[in-house]
């Protein structure tokens, strides 16, 4: 394709449409595969498992087919310049499928999330928000911090929506809204090639969503929740401002992806007050506290849907401010954020 700013739009709904159309033909395709291998979510494998009929695990595979398809045959730039992505991509998928498959131990699939951002960062992806002799410190130094925020982030944001998907809908809802508030502050850029992958994931987490919504006829997995959560964290780094100021930026993410975030935040402070492991499953998340609170299924996810949509006004509001302005907004953001927190781990406390 070869785009100029003049039919930015055209494009842009022609990109969507064509994921929303192959996730729904495709979709099928992975739910016959999950049902012919035996790919299933069957009723009670785990205590926190609620749901009463056995569900295709099919999500992550619809994801990986849809790029694939729609990247090689429609968007061919968008393969070219991201191989570097897609490739570290694949590694979280095979683990998350793997999983999905056999039900790995932790460690394994922590292993398989290092390797995949090792990857990245040696195929050269990684934030660059320690600049050169910052507090005086070597290029060297500065670049190994940069690399461990990336390993950070990476990790944190893969597993902050494996985490949070934890509801028909919930996690590819949340994705979906946050790729919606990325295509809008990528489009007045000219990462035109950012673009065709950001909404080329907006259809898919469109037609996903379809596939999702209660009663479910295909669950993400592993495969599908840390694949997608892996593939925002990366847009987020490859996201460069181009009309605004690093110091009211740099935030922009985080915000953006701050429900999955607190839910992950959320759970390992729960988990680790209580002396728990942290990836023993329990129904100790964000939506099972909010059920809990009095709000029944579909008003739970659609307060957590809301939560996502303010934060992404707040971080546009925020971009368009003085840097300590905006900064401000997002400490304020943080300090409401761990208010909640707090008051979220005495109510459940209280409450058992």
């Amino acid at each position: 394709m070869n785009l100029t700013a003049s039919i930015y739009p055209s494009f842009v709904f022609w990109n969507i449409l064509l994921g929303l159309i192959l996730t729904l033909v495709l979709g099928q395709v992975a739910i016959w595969f999950a049902r012919l291998t035996g790919l299933m979510d069957l009723p009670g494998a785990l205590p926190h498992k609620q749901h009463k009929v056995s569900t295709p695990l099919a999500g992550g595979l619809t994801i990986v087919l849809v790029l694939v398809i729609g990247g090689c045959g429609f968007n061919l730039s968008m393969i070219k310049q991201f191989w570097p992505v897609f490739l570290p991509t694949l590694i979280i998928f095979g683990v998350g499928l793997w999983d999905d498959f056999k039900h790995l131990p932790p460690w394994v699939k922590f292993t398989g999330q290092i390797i995949g951002a090792v990857l990245l960062i040696i195929l050269g992806t990684y934030v660059k928000i320690i600049k050169e002799n910052f507090l005086g410190l070597q290029e060297q130094i500065t670049l190994i911090v940069n690399w461990l925020i990336t390993l950070i982030w990476i990790i944190g944001i893969t597993n902050a929506f494996n985490f949070i998907d934890s509801m028909d809908g919930l996690a590819i809802g949340m994705s979906g809204i946050a790729i919606a508030f990325l295509v809008l502050v990528v489009l007045p850029s000219s990462q035109v090639v950012l673009l065709q992958l950001l909404t080329l994931m907006l259809g898919i987490c469109i037609g996903l969503f379809f596939y999702n919504l209660t009663p479910a006829r295909l669950f993400l997995g592993d495969s599908g929740a840390q694949t997608i959560g892996f593939l925002l964290a990366v847009v987020s780094i490859l996201y460069t401002p181009q009309n605004y100021p690093q110091a009211s930026s740099w935030f922009v993410p985080i915000l953006i992806l701050g429900i999955p975030i607190f839910d992950m935040c959320l759970v390992v402070f729960s988990r680790l007050r209580r002396k728990t492991a942290i990836y023993q499953a329990e129904r100790n998340h964000t939506y099972h506290r909010l059920v809990d609170f009095g709000l029944d299924t579909p008003h739970a996810v659609a307060a957590m849907h809301l939560a996502a949509i303010l934060l992404g006004c707040f971080a546009f509001v925020a971009l368009n401010l003085q840097p300590l302005y905006a900064n401000l907004v997002f400490g304020l953001a943080c300090l409401s954020g761990l208010a909640i927190l707090l008051f979220f781990d005495w109510k459940w406390e209280k409450h058992g």
